[in-house]
């Protein structure tokens, strides 16, 4: 099988795809428009910042398997995968000391002023009246919204400094939060009123966009911090340029509206030039030991694709299917047993929607669950089990909406 390596990746980790018998081709530099021609011919892709559009999937037809090299898969039309039949896959996790280290970077640094302090040293002014004046986090209320791994590793990091963590997450519970030393706070709004700093850790996407809207930021007290490592889509971005253009909050940003998709460009952001707003260049995931983290994890998800059939971390396989019943079918362990079972249901009009044969010690017999979309007749089950030469036995059972 090939695969096609379309960002940068170490040969460490290269050499690793080609000992699992892979023909790797390796093109960092590789354009999204170009994509399509060079995955044509390849069965497994991997990507970290390259986007993944609808035409690859279309053109790509031995394509079984895209692995974004980091967390989201916001980049990836996974709709257009799916359609296709192939699996998508992310790294989720392995960037979170990463960007972990960042969000502290930036608290600190916007609370004692450190660019600014390079920056006059570097032009010659020395002004330590000024650079003086900073609140201190110790004691400070630091609101995480989002306690997956990211946040979990901020809010960490944020007690070792002393802070008081509050947290708001989908699914957490009072409980939960007290057995990791934090306080519980039940929606990003009531989180909002009592932050000294507030720090937004959760995926990009429909169901997380403008989550920390305009009502959440004036809820924020003044000279209150926001940062964003997340994405820039879960912010309302008119709300949060106001707030910082009227000087009532201070923010810090490592991901932006509209950035650039390249490494390098001129771009100019309103919301970035502002003085009270400090910036950097989505390089929430980029440290050596995280990108040596994600890679590992790459070549884990190819090895289990190749050796097992499995594929962890997919996002876009059906959590439930429309299937209303299980067939359940006894047999010996011989050639054609599983094709006369599925021949009849075929020929019913019947869609198998999953399906998993087990076999036994020995490999005389083996049971297999078919996951059917209608219910069969006594007839079908009649034909199916009529086969005492390759069948045991037949069972069907209504699965649970």
């Amino acid at each position: 099988m090939r695969a096609l390596i379309a960002d940068e990746f170490s040969q460490r980790h290269l050499d690793s795809l080609r000992g699992l018998g892979l023909t790797v081709e390796y093109r960092p530099g590789a354009k999204a428009d170009e994509l399509p021609a060079l995955a044509a011919e390849v069965g497994i892709l991997v990507v970290r910042s390259t986007e993944v559009k609808a035409e690859v999937f279309e053109k790509a037809r031995a394509l079984s398997l895209v692995i974004r090299a980091g967390a989201g898969v916001n980049t990836i039309d996974t709709a257009a995968a799916s359609a296709r039949g192939v699996y998508v896959a992310n790294c989720p996790g392995q960037n979170a000391i990463a960007v972990a280290e960042l969000t502290l970077g930036l608290m600190l640094a916007a609370d004692r002023h450190i660019p600014e302090n390079v920056q006059a040293l570097r032009e010659g002014r020395w002004n330590k009246k000024r650079f003086s004046q900073a609140r201190g986090l110790y004691g400070r209320t630091l609101g995480v919204v989002g306690l997956g791994a990211i946040g979990a590793a901020v809010a960490h990091r944020a007690r070792a400094l002393g802070m008081r963590v509050v947290a708001c997450s989908l699914g957490l519970r009072p409980e939960d939060a007290r057995r990791q030393g934090l306080e519980h706070a039940g929606t990003p709004l009531e989180l909002a009123r009592q932050c000294d700093v507030l720090t937004v850790h959760v995926p990009g996407g429909a169901d997380n966009k403008g989550l920390v809207s305009r009502a959440v930021l004036a809820a924020l007290p003044d000279g209150a911090l926001f940062i964003n490592t997340a994405r820039a889509d879960v912010v309302d971005q008119a709300a949060l340029l106001e707030e910082a253009k009227a000087g009532r909050l201070r923010v810090a940003l490592d991901v932006h509206q509209d950035e650039p998709k390249g490494g390098e460009a001129a771009w100019v952001s309103p919301l970035a030039q502002l003085p009270n707003v400090y910036g950097t260049h989505h390089i929430g995931a980029s440290t050596d030991q995280a990108q040596e983290a994600i890679a590992d994890e790459a070549v884990r998800i190819v090895d289990s694709f190749l050796s097992r059939g499995e594929v962890p971390n997919c996002v876009n396989v059906a959590r439930k299917t429309l299937a209303r019943y299980q067939l359940i079918v006894r047999h010996l362990d011989k050639v054609g047993v599983l094709a006369n079972v599925l021949g009849e249901l075929r020929e019913a009009g019947i869609n198998a929607q999953e399906l998993e044969n087990t076999i036994f010690e020995g490999s005389t017999a083996a049971c297999c669950k078919i996951q059917l979309d209608s219910r069969p007749s006594e007839d079908v089950l009649k034909r199916i089990a009529g086969r005492p030469q390759e069948v045991i036995f037949v069972d069907l059972v209504e699965l649970r909406p």
